[in-house]
């Protein structure tokens, strides 16, 4: 996120911040607005929208965000689907709420409703707060995940499976459409063949209707084009018109040219002229002879206009559909007056899509097991270095064997299991629910996984509630761990997170005129060592202080730069 601008939101009257590459940290006094912040932002990826959000007094509360993407981002595809040009990688979403509660939405100038903004908010900006529900709790993402963290040898095989497929989809679905209630396939049949002889009779020619069209255009308009060819005939052509004075001037320029050479190409491009011209002559009275107009020509043209009309209100918005569809039924004909052969041809292609599918399927199986110890052991690691090293982490399968387990993206289903204490068994991640052992599960699992996620911002919301101490301080280290593979926005109260930041965003309210103002402030070097200083004593800042402020920031700058 490059820019955020933030208008009538809440408690916060106008504010317009930029954002850094790397972590951004985000401290203030409770009740600032730090939470609203999050808020918009929320809002501005598709989050649920309220009338309560516009600030009192106001008409409208108005959000926007402008984004860079890099060339690879999921991003471009997601905005493709959905018609939005990104150019120069610059993406902007904006939305705007009513007192009424009706919301605006914007990607790029466009107007789109929440559920496209909030499709492609979600490629860009994932927020995790205390009880956020997000990518990483939804086990319909795991296997994405998996497969993210193992592309380059999971990648190649799925795509292969994929292949495989979409033949394997594709067949079967001939397949059941070959195999419907014979009735309606012998109704399907009449209809298609009253069709094909329907436009079969037409005899239609590629680009016909637009020939038609001009044609129809000349011969409406003959009595003008004739009447016009008619005077630049006779504006060119006799006595005392524009070739007879043309033939005089070169008379006169012939003499000049004997008498002075200087007059020769002049005289030349004259000449050239006058007999481009007599040929032209000869044309419009070619033209003029054969000018005829024939109102039972005009006649079969509207009536062959209409007939191919009334094919396109049928068939297809053009001649060429028409031909295309008329091969379309031409072969779905073929293939229902040849079932019985064409069933036998497909069931055997579809043994031998099955076959392929589970031999890759198999293959890539056992390929995301591989991977699957790999991001465990990777797991555990990061969980170690936030002292939870009793915690076990394990990604659980549910494969099919058979063909009926048979799906677009494998035959695995994996869900991500924990347990926290020894001796208890496994459980769904998504079922896990203690705030602050939750937020380092998610922060070790987000240092992995943001480097394949593709995700442009990360927002921790107050994830380190809870903590403190050696705890705190690995947590501000694991989540500046993160911001080196995505930009970083975090709401702390914790001294050790705010040390680490490469930018420190304060934010603070003021009463001007009897209205709360919130406005956001940039932190210099002697500004963080005295809100850090804050947040570690409170509001009393004395030298002991200060002095262990300076102390953090010095062992957080150790700490980014080893």
């Amino acid at each position: 996120m490059q820019e955020l601008s933030i208008k009538n939101f809440a408690i916060i009257d106008e504010i317009s911040v930029s954002f850094n590459k790397g972590l951004t940290v985000l401290t203030g006094e409770t009740g600032a607005g730090k939470s609203i912040i999050i808020d918009a932002v929320h809002l501005l990826v598709g989050g649920r929208g309220s009338s309560e959000f516009v600030r009192h007094g106001e008409k409208k509360a108005e959000i926007e965000g402008l984004f860079y993407l890099e060339k690879d981002h999921p991003c471009f595809r997601k905005s493709a689907e959905f018609g939005i040009e990104i150019e120069e990688g610059m993406l902007i979403l904006r939305r705007d709420i009513a007192q009424t509660g009706k919301s605006v939405c914007r990607i790029n100038g466009k107007l789109v409703t929440i559920s496209i903004l909030r499709e492609i908010g979600s490629t860009i900006i994932d927020i995790h707060g205390q009880h956020e529900h997000q990518e990483l709790m939804d086990e319909s993402m795991h296997l994405h995940l998996l497969d993210q963290y193992g592309k380059e040898e999971i990648g190649k095989t799925l795509n292969n499976y994929q292949e495989i497929y979409v033949q394997y989809d594709h067949t079967a679905k001939q397949m059941k459409q070959l195999t419907e209630n014979e009735q309606q396939m012998a109704h399907r049949l009449d209809l298609l063949r009253f069709q094909l002889q329907e436009i079969q009779a037409a005899n239609l020619k590629v680009n016909e209707d637009d020939e038609l069209i001009e044609e129809k255009s000349r011969l409406t308009n003959f009595e003008k084009i004739f009447d016009a060819i008619k005077s630049g005939y006779e504006g060119l052509q006799g006595e005392q018109r524009g070739m007879d004075y043309i033939g005089h001037a070169m008379g006169h320029l012939e003499t000049a040219a004997e008498l002075d050479n200087n007059y020769v190409e002049v005289l030349d491009a004259v000449t050239t002229t006058y007999y481009a011209l007599e040929d032209v002559v000869g044309t419009l009275r070619t033209e003029l002879d054969k000018l005829e107009f024939d109102p039972m020509r005009l006649n079969e043209v509207e009536s062959r206009l209409n007939e191919i009309n009334q094919l396109k209100r049928k068939y297809g918005s053009s001649v060429e559909e028409i031909i295309e569809y008329s091969a379309k039924i031409e072969e779905e004909i073929e293939l229902i007056t040849n079932r019985d052969v064409r069933l036998n041809q497909l069931e055997a292609k579809l043994t031998s899509l099955k076959e392929d599918l589970m031999l890759e399927g198999r293959q890539l199986s056992d390929l995301r097991k591989k991977w699957s110890k790999k991001l465990t052991k990777a797991i555990h690691y990061e969980l170690k270095q936030l002292y939870m090293d009793k915690t076990i982490f394990e990604p659980v399968f549910i494969s099919s064997s058979d063909v009926e387990g048979l799906r677009q993206d494998g035959l695995d289903e994996i869900a991500f299991y924990i347990t926290t204490n020894p001796g208890e068994p496994l459980k769904p991640l998504s079922k896990v629910a203690s705030g602050g052992e939750l937020s380092r599960m998610m922060l070790a699992l987000k240092t992995i996984f943001s480097k394949h996620q593709g995700i442009t911002s990360i927002i921790f919301d107050e994830v380190d509630t809870g903590v403190s101490g050696r705890v705190a301080q690995s947590i501000a280290e694991k989540i500046h761990q993160v911001s080196a593979h995505s930009q970083v926005l975090c709401i702390s109260h914790l001294p050790q997170v705010a040390a680490m930041a490469d930018t420190h965003l304060f934010i603070s309210k003021d009463i001007i005129a009897g209205r709360t103002k919130t406005s956001l402030h940039i932190l210099n070097k002697e500004e963080k060592i005295k809100e850090i200083g804050r947040m570690i004593s409170g509001v009393e800042i004395t030298d002991v202080t200060k002095e262990h402020a300076k102390e953090l920031l010095d062992i957080a700058y150790t700490k980014k730069n080893t």
